[in-house]
């Protein structure tokens, strides 16, 4: 249903022109550059928009041979073939690129906001129309008679379409916002975990004053019981992210579990290897280890000092297409530990660190629900925006 006052119309309609990129004979692969002119390829059109910092480049003098794929601001990049549903909104910072080899361009008529087509596009139906309507059996293809035929469901004046554009975009500079907040704080719990793992960096014991004396090296089969798990249970087909079995919630009637215990849970095939920190009643699959029963050892420490050090477990996995780990591998494993009250506070500093990206990944996980509800009501016209001068 269309709102009232709202149009149904196509993409060919709402644009000035659509057309296809340089074709290979018109632009050849050796005549790329690191220094110039920024190309723009199906691959540089990440989340609607073109990231001209990975596009490859041409010079000047040879752009100017090509000056009818110049980009302005507001032109959509499509990509021709493959993933058909990709696409970038030209911006000032991608203005003067070039539409390259792969893509069509669409430029927006003026009587239409581009940043509006820009969220109706990332809509899960048109993707489904992209791709149910280009052509190929082994690599999807657009045209630009298929793109010129897009339904595209535009509001009333191109002033509504920009207050709803600016509504979430406001939505998209929070969540732009909360993923440098992510990206920082992982980089500093990097830089933490190098620190600290390594006795670089000492921290206050209760007294106030640095911990202090030579780390203990010792082996990890020395410091831990080490198990894995059986394949003959009769669920020893599933398989997860860390192939164990949470029975500290389970709803079956048997309440049959092999472990009770505190653990550092390391997948042992086919992985990076990983780990997981738990605590409560859980059953092992075949190949997935438990490290537990800690001997003059913290477990949170050793989690985070595995997975810091987990390029040990890369180094002496065996096999040559899928790696797998063996239990003298893990029970030879070099650790070096401070005294557990040491261990104990670095493990809290990187569990305040985990504690913090977790909440800030929380809030964008909201942030971005938030604004997928957004996008159903505004962009259906089941909500309409107020535009300046109506009452």
């Amino acid at each position: 249903m269309v709102p009232n006052g709202w149009k149904l119309t196509s993409l060919g309609d709402i644009s000035s022109k659509i057309q296809t990129g340089p074709f290979g004979s018109q632009l050849h692969a050796h005549e790329y550059t690191d220094e110039g002119i920024p190309v723009l390829m199906p691959k540089d059109l990440i989340d609607g928009r073109a990231d001209i910092n990975s596009a490859a480049k041409i010079p000047e003098t040879r752009a100017d041979d090509l000056v009818k794929h110049k980009l302005k601001k507001g032109d959509i990049l499509f990509s021709r073939r493959g993933d058909v549903a990709r696409f970038g909104l030209i911006t000032e910072e991608s203005e003067g690129a070039l539409c390259g080899t792969g893509c069509l361009k669409a430029s927006i008529s003026k009587e239409n906001s581009a940043l509006f087509l820009s969220y109706f596009l990332q809509k899960s139906t048109v993707r489904k129309w992209l791709e149910q309507n280009a052509v190929g059996q082994t690599m999807l293809n657009l045209n630009t008679t298929i793109l010129s035929e897009l339904p595209i469901m535009v509001a009333s004046s191109k002033q509504e379409q920009q207050k709803i554009a600016k509504i979430l975009s406001t939505w998209d500079k929070a969540i732009s916002t909360t993923e440098r907040l992510i990206e920082n704080s992982t980089q500093q719990k990097s830089a933490l975990m190098q620190q600290l793992l390594t006795g670089k960096k000492r921290l206050l014991d209760e007294s106030g004053k640095r911990f202090e004396g030579e780390w203990e090296e010792v082996k990890l089969g020395e410091i831990s019981h080490i198990t894995t798990g059986n394949s003959n249970r009769e669920d020893s087909s599933l398989t997860g992210k860390y192939a164990f079995f949470d029975r500290s919630i389970d709803v079956r009637t048997s309440g049959i579990f092999l472990f009770d215990a505190e653990a550092v849970i390391v997948g042992g095939e086919g992985q990076d290897f990983v780990p997981k920190y738990f605590e409560g009643k859980f059953d092992l699959h075949q190949r997935t280890y438990a490290i537990m029963d800690f001997k003059n050892a913290y477990g949170k420490f050793l989690f985070y000092y595995i997975g810091y050090y987990r390029y040990y477990f890369l180094s002496q996995a065996v096999g040559s297409t899928v790696k797998s780990l063996r239990l003298p591998m893990f029970q030879k494993m070099p650790i070096k530990l401070p005294s557990v009250k040491e261990q104990q506070k670095i493990a809290t500093v990187l569990t305040n660190a985990d504690k913090e990206i977790e909440l800030l990944e929380q809030q964008l996980a909201d942030l971005q629900q938030e604004k997928k509800a957004l996008m159903q009501v505004l962009l259906t016209g089941k909500k309409r925006v107020v535009v300046d001068g109506e009452s």
